[in-house]
């Protein structure tokens, strides 16, 4: 077991973070007086973090301009627009406030504006100079995005995802303030939730993982089961309270900060598909192949250890893993032959699939799938 861990972001949390230390963040910055804001067009001004960002930024006399283009599964191309527009107006750092997408955008946007001839899918490939400074503020409570250096972009035109990835693409700050994610409806905050979760179980089971990671790891599924307990178990109807959101915000983040260390495993990839064209939201997506992940781990000695060990750590039986998390993701779309062929040959060159003791093959693939949508 190693004991490897590298966690270069400044995390800020609690209650009224924002207004209360984001001025001797943006401080810090000293001669960094232009801002530039990237996010979705409704979550951060619903949040209220959009509203208390501008009002630092203005007791700072910074000047910002805010870009409130980002999608869900946000393109290459919108990343390349906002660069664009990061570097027309001078921007000297940059503030991310949103979802995963948002804040996934916002480190390509940090990236592609300090390297303008950089464009297009070189982005995966070129040797980068150091970005733009980030300050993410996550308002939802599901990818860890502001803890890992991952960013995940569509290839434009192609119903294809791919990760961007560069030492330099962390965050410098990220602040999590559960108010932020009040505003999130019920079915995106268990849809968050549970991509959490598989953060969590496939970093896991990832031959990569450390003593650090899977702590990380054990904390956040722990952590998020207990409030699946109280409310999704239990056929509660209700949102999760502040305290609840809180411990969701805090789970996720240390998920992402156990997926910095050893990626996820194939539920991911095998997810992406459902996103892509069937538009089932991405934590829903990853979480209904939860159950096949495990069965065919525990097909290996190595990965039924792991999965007992991820069992009596977190106090979570396998099989009620196996049987809840697919149920909650309730994923319902029908494929044909033709489509599950599609599938696979979209994502089979995903190194997801090489991160845990068992390794599905190509026929593995079409048998889930059909299996679970067939």
């Amino acid at each position: 077991m190693k004991f490897d861990f590298y966690m270069p972001v400044n995390i800020i949390s609690g209650a009224d973070c924002v207004n209360l230390r984001l001025k001797s963040t943006v401080d810090a910055f000293t001669d960094k007086r232009r801002c530039f804001i990237v996010t979705g067009k409704n979550s951060a001004r619903l949040s209220g973090a959009l509203g208390d960002v501008c009002d630092v930024l203005g007791e700072c006399n910074i000047e910002y301009t805010l870009f409130d283009m980002i999608t869900e599964n946000p393109p290459v191309s919108i990343c390349e627009r906002g660069a664009d527009a990061a570097i027309e107006c001078g921007a000297d750092f940059i503030i991310g406030i949103g979802g995963g997408s948002v804040l996934d955008a916002a480190k390509a946007i940090a990236a592609l504006a300090a390297n303008g001839e950089i464009r297009g899918e070189r982005i995966f490939t070129a040797e980068l100079k150091r970005p733009l400074p980030l300050v993410v503020i996550p308002t939802t409570a599901g990818t860890g995005s502001e803890a890992n250096n991952y960013a995940v972009l569509t290839l434009d035109g192609q119903n294809k995802k791919r990760t961007f990835k560069n030492k330099y693409s962390y965050p410098d700050s990220a602040f999590l303030d559960a108010k932020y994610t009040r505003s999130l409806g019920g079915e995106y905050t268990l849809s968050t939730a549970l991509d959490a979760f598989c953060h969590c179980l496939e970093s896991y089971l990832s031959p990569k993982s450390t003593v650090f990671s899977e702590s990380a790891a054990v904390y956040g599924a722990s952590e998020i089961w207990q409030v699946f307990n109280a409310l999704y178990l239990k056929n509660e109807s209700r949102l999760p309270n502040y305290v609840e959101r809180e411990a969701l915000l805090y789970a996720s983040c240390a998920a992402g900060a156990a997926i910095n260390t050893t990626g996820t495993g194939f539920p991911h990839p095998m997810g992406y598909n459902l996103t892509m064209f069937g538009n089932i939201p991405h934590g829903r997506a990853c979480a209904a192949f939860t159950g096949a992940f495990i069965e065919y781990n525990q097909k290996n000695p190595r990965g039924a250890e792991r999965i007992a060990g991820f069992s009596m750590r977190t106090g979570i039986p396998a099989e009620d893993i196996k049987k809840t998390i697919p149920a909650l993701a309730s994923a319902q779309l029908k494929l044909s032959d033709e489509d599950i062929a599609l599938y696979i040959k979209t994502v089979s060159d995903a190194g997801n699939f090489s991160n845990s003791p068992y390794i599905i093959d190509q026929s593995e693939m079409a048998e889930i799938y059909r299996t679970l949508f067939g």
